[in-house]
C-alpha cells in the first residue's frame, strides 16, 4: 500500500525551547532495544515521549507536527512503494555514487518531513555512511555500540537546535533573494523621462511610504512629444499596499502611451478614468491627477487638475505662489461622466514649476503636533529655500528633508515631488557651446551620452 505523505505545518517542530518537553519518533525494525522514555528524560533533565515504528508506513501514520526530532535506523528496508511518495520538493544534496541503495531510508524520510530534525542510527564500521548520511541532510548521526541516555539526549538536544538554525538560515536566505528581485522589478518599473531635445530641466524625488518598499501609489511621468510640447504628470492613488502600487504603474503607463498617441486634456484623463475603472480592485479605488502640457516655446502652459493639489510656480524675481485649482475636475474613478477643463497658464521666460503629491504638505509640524504643514506652509518653506538661492535637485532635496524634520521622522505616506525648469541664460550657453566648432577627429563617431535629463531620478528615503 502506498505510504501516507503527512502535513507537515508552516512553523517547523525544531522551534522547541530549550527546557520545553520533546517528543522524538524512532523508527527501526526491532525497536525493542531502544532507550526508554523514562531512561531519556532523567537523562535530559526534561520529559521525552517515544513512539516507535517497525517502518515507514507505520512512521507516515506517527509523524505529526508536535514530533520534534525523528531516530532513524539506515539499516530499515524500504519498501518500492515509498520511493514516489513526496511532501515538497527535494533540493538536498544527491547520494554519492554507489550510496542511493544504502540512503534510500534517509532520502524518503527526509521528504516526507523536511522541516524535523533526523538523528541516524548506524553500525561501529559504517563511519564514511554516516558521514554520507550528513551531507545529504541528516543532523547528525549515532553509532549503535555507544547509543546510552546521555548521548541519545544530548544528540537529541543537539539536532532540533541545528535543525532550527539551519531552517532559519534557509529563509533568511529566501528573504534576502525576494527583497533583491522585487527592488529590481519595483525600480524597473519607476519612471525614466523622455525629455530629450527639451531646454527644460527636470528634477525628482520620490519615497514610498510602505516600509522596505521602492514603489507606492504615487507615480509621475515627463515625456516629450515630437512637436516639441514638454508634457508632465503627477498622481496617487488612495492607499499604500502593492495592489496600489501596481495600479499606480498602470496609470502612469497608460498616461505615456495616450501622450505619445496625441491625447490630452479631457480626452485624455477621461480615457485614463476608463482604465482604472477597469483595473480596479474595488469601487471605492479613486486616483487623484495634476497634468501639465508646456509649449514648444516653453513660455506656456495648459493645466488639467483631478482631484490633486495645484502645482506651484516661481517666476524670476517673484515669490512662488499656487496655480489655480477653481477650475479643476473631481478624482478619477469618483464620477461615471465627468469633465476635466484645460486651464492655459503663463509661465514667463523663466520659471520653476513644481509638482507634488499630498505626502508632501500632509506632515505635521512638529512631533505629537495636530496641526499638518498644508500648502500655505509648503509655500513659505519653499520661498525661504528659493531666497537662499537653492534650485532644482538642492532645492528638492532640502525641501523634502524639512517636511521630514517638521514632522518629527519619516513621512507615513507616499511622497512624489516632480520640478520642471526654464533658464534663458542656460539655453543661451547651451546654444553658445553647440555653436562652437570643435576640433577636426577621423576617429569614428562615438556614441553619444545619454543626457542627464534622461536617467531615471534618485530614490530617497530608508
Amino acid at each position: 500500500m502506498p505510504v501516507p505523505v503527512p502535513q507537515q505545518r508552516g512553523v517547523p517542530a525544531a522551534e522547541t525551547a530549550h527546557g520545553a518537553d520533546l517528543t522524538v519518533l524512532v523508527i527501526e525494525d526491532d525497536p525493542a532495544g531502544s532507550i526508554t522514555g523514562p531512561e531519556l528524560s532523567a537523562a535530559a533533565g526534561t520529559r521525552v515521549r517515544i513512539r516507535t515504528a517497525r517502518n515507514l508506513t507505520e512512521a507516515g501514520r506517527l509523524l505529526t507536527d508536535d514530533v520534534d526530532c525523528i531516530l532513524l535506523d539506515l539499516a530499515l528496508p524500504v519498501p518500492t512503494t515509498t520511493t514516489a511518495a513526496t511532501a515538497a520538493p527535494d533540493h538536498r544534496p544527491e547520494p554519492a555514487p554507489g550510496r542511493a541503495d544504502e540512503l534510500a531510508v534517509l532520502t524518503h524520510v527526509l521528504r516526507i518531513a523536511p522541516l524535523h530534525a533526523v538523528l541516524v542510527l548506524t553500525a561501529q564500521d559504517d563511519t564514511e555512511l554516516a558521514a554520507e548520511a550528513v551531507r545529504v541532510g541528516a543532523q547528525d548521526y549515532l553509532f549503535r555500540g555507544e547509543l546510552d541516555a546521555r548521548v541519545l539526549s544530548r544528540a537529541i538536544r543537539y539536532a532540533v537546535e541545528r535543525k532550527r538554525a539551519d531552517l532559519a538560515q534557509h529563509q533568511l536566505t529566501e528573504s534576502g533573494l525576494r527583497a533583491q528581485e522585487n527592488a529590481r522589478l519595483e525600480r524597473g518599473l519607476l519612471p525614466t523621462p523622455l525629455l530629450e531635445g527639451s531646454d527644460l530641466s527636470f528634477a525628482a524625488r520620490y519615497r514610498p511610504g510602505r516600509s522596505r518598499a521602492l514603489l507606492g501609489g504615487d507615480f509621475y511621468d515627463t515625456v516629450r512629444t515630437p512637436d516639441g510640447t514638454v508634457h508632465a504628470m503627477i498622481g496617487d492613488v488612495c492607499g499604500h499596499g502593492p495592489d496600489e502600487a501596481a495600479l499606480g504603474v498602470e496609470l502612469r503607463i497608460a498616461w505615456r502611451a495616450l501622450t505619445l498617441a496625441g491625447l490630452c486634456g479631457d480626452q485624455l484623463l477621461s480615457t485614463l478614468q476608463q482604465v482604472l475603472e477597469h483595473e480596479r480592485q474595488s469601487e471605492e479605488i479613486f486616483a487623484t491627477l495634476c497634468t501639465v502640457d508646456i509649449a514648444p516655446d516653453g513660455r506656456r502652459a495648459g493645466l488639467c487638475l483631478a482631484g490633486h493639489p495645484a502645482p506651484l510656480l516661481a517666476r524670476h524675481g517673484r515669490p512662488a505662489r499656487l496655480l489655480p485649482y477653481e477650475d479643476g475636475g473631481p478624482a478619477l474613478g469618483l464620477l461615471p461622466r465627468a469633465r476635466w477643463p484645460r486651464r492655459q497658464v503663463e509661465l514667463g521666460a523663466e520659471w520653476s514649476l513644481m509638482m507634488y503629491t499630498d505626502g508632501l504638505i500632509e506632515g505635521r509640524v512638529g512631533a505629537g503636533s495636530s496641526q499638518r504643514l498644508g500648502q500655505d506652509g509648503m509655500v513659505a518653506m519653499v520661498n525661504s529655500r528659493l531666497e537662499q538661492g537653492l534650485t532644482g535637485e538642492e532645492l528638492l532635496e532640502a525641501a523634502v528633508a524639512e517636511v521630514r524634520e517638521l514632522n518629527g521622522g519619516e513621512l507615513t505616506d507616499d511622497v512624489a515631488v516632480l520640478l520642471l525648469g526654464r533658464d534663458p541664460e542656460r539655453i543661451r550657453r547651451r546654444g553658445r557651446s553647440a555653436s562652437r566648432p570643435g576640433p577636426v577627429s577621423t576617429a569614428p563617431p562615438a556614441t553619444a551620452p545619454a543626457a542627464a535629463s534622461v536617467q531615471r531620478p534618485p530614490l530617497y528615503g530608508p
